[in-house]
């Protein structure tokens, strides 16, 4: 009776030598290539820089000297060379393929399709690009690049070239689209930051539009209260107008900083207070006013009351502090574990015996002040100065970073 066959299975042993020697290694470094651009991609945000490491590490990945990214240009219907390696100077931004099908490229981009070419100058499907052809280019593949999201449209082409003989297959194929959907998910993203940056800018230029004409309306205001005050007969309503003049130009002088300032809704503290104390200084030319601040970054919600409480502080000094002439007065601001140290000190004739802020006065001045210490949330300390006159220490929390 005859012998019966049995099945013959391939073991480990059977495996080609050249493929452990060769394939394996070649196919862990498209793998290894690919990691290493999906995490460039996800920390890079230089759009131009995304495209060009697309470009290189692919051609990497297939030991091509040459590759491209293309986008579609729809106005002149091309594909545009936006980065590439092996290219001379001058191709990228300036050197154009057909978009039409009778292209390999344009054949991918039409069809979704990826695109082998091992024998482009026997190439009967499309013809041969003159890139291509001026720089010998024998073999290529050509892949789409579609960006992420919802839409998911069409960007352009991700194409590796190669002068030399051999052969690329489907699996060479499936490692350059792979690249390509990485590259078009980076590409989707920076559209996206894009329009978010298009967006925040927009916001920023009307914020800084509203603080520019709120400055000039509060500015305005100052001026109908100073020529209030100036025309009335009344020496307490020329006090009450004047005060209230100096606390709109306190506002005003954070708007003021609000839109020229680099960041918005923020302001620089040192030279917010620098501007501030020099208004005051004006309005008190036989007083000298010092200030020192360091170099903060404040949110308008804590600039307009800190303003506002310099202004009511110094004012006081400047009336009480210094009865018989002239005198000093200092401002110092610094940051201490998170919070903002405020300093207002004078070496005048001090606080009377037994002041206490928090009884119940008739001044319009300190109840402002206890409002506007109670806004920051801070805590405010009266004391004497040394060697004499009063201190009055405001202390109150920053904004975290």
């Amino acid at each position: 009776m005859p012998t019966e066959q049995r099945p013959v299975y391939p073991t480990a042993s059977d495996i080609s030598h050249d493929y452990l020697q060769d394939e394996l290694p070649y196919r862990r470094r498209q793998q290894a290539l690919l990691r290493e651009f999906g995490t460039a991609a996800l920390q890079t945000r230089d759009f131009q820089q995304i495209l060009q490491q697309a470009a290189n590490l692919s051609a990497r990945g297939l030991g091509c000297a040459y590759a491209k990214v293309l986008e579609y240009d729809p106005g002149g219907k091309r594909l545009v060379v936006r980065a590439g390696i092996g290219w001379p100077a001058g191709t990228i931004d300036h050197v154009s393929l057909g978009a039409d099908i009778e292209s390999p490229a344009g054949y991918a981009f039409q069809t979704g399709q990826s695109v082998i070419s091992n024998h482009l100058q026997k190439e009967t499907r499309f013809r041969t690009p003159k890139l291509l052809a001026d720089h010998g280019i024998r073999r290529a593949i050509n892949v789409l690049i579609r960006r992420g999201g919802e839409g998911n449209t069409p960007f352009g082409i991700l194409e590796a070239d190669s002068p030399d003989p051999g052969q690329f297959d489907d699996a060479d194929a499936d490692f350059l689209a792979g690249f390509a959907g990485l590259l078009g998910i980076a590409i989707e993203r920076q559209h996206a930051d894009a329009k978010l940056q298009a967006a925040l800018d927009h916001e920023a230029l009307l914020t800084r539009e509203m603080s520019h004409r709120v400055k000039n309306s509060l500015t305005s205001v100052v001026g109908l209260l100073r020529v209030q005050a100036r025309s009335s007969d009344s020496a307490d309503v020329k006090s009450a107008l004047e005060n209230a003049a100096m606390r709109v130009a306190s506002i005003a002088e954070v708007h003021d900083h609000l839109w020229r300032g680099s960041k918005v809704g923020f302001v620089d503290l040192s030279d917010f207070v620098g501007h501030l104390c020099k208004n005051l200084q004006n309005s008190a030319p036989e007083h000298t006013l010092q200030s020192r601040s360091d170099p903060i970054i404040l949110s308008a919600d804590k600039a307009i009351p800190l303003g506002l409480l310099v202004n009511e502080l110094v004012t006081n000094a400047v009336k009480y502090a210094y009865v018989d002439g002239p005198g000093v007065i200092r401002m110092d601001a610094r940051e201490i574990n998170g919070h903002l140290l405020v300093e207002i000190s004078d070496e005048g004739a001090g606080l009377p015996d037994g002041f206490d802020i928090n009884q119940p006065r008739k001044s319009l001045g300190f109840r402002v002040i206890i409002g506007l210490v109670r806004q920051l949330m801070g805590e405010l300390t009266i004391s004497k100065n040394i060697p004499q006159g009063a201190l009055f220490t405001i202390k109150f929390p920053l904004d975290p970073p």
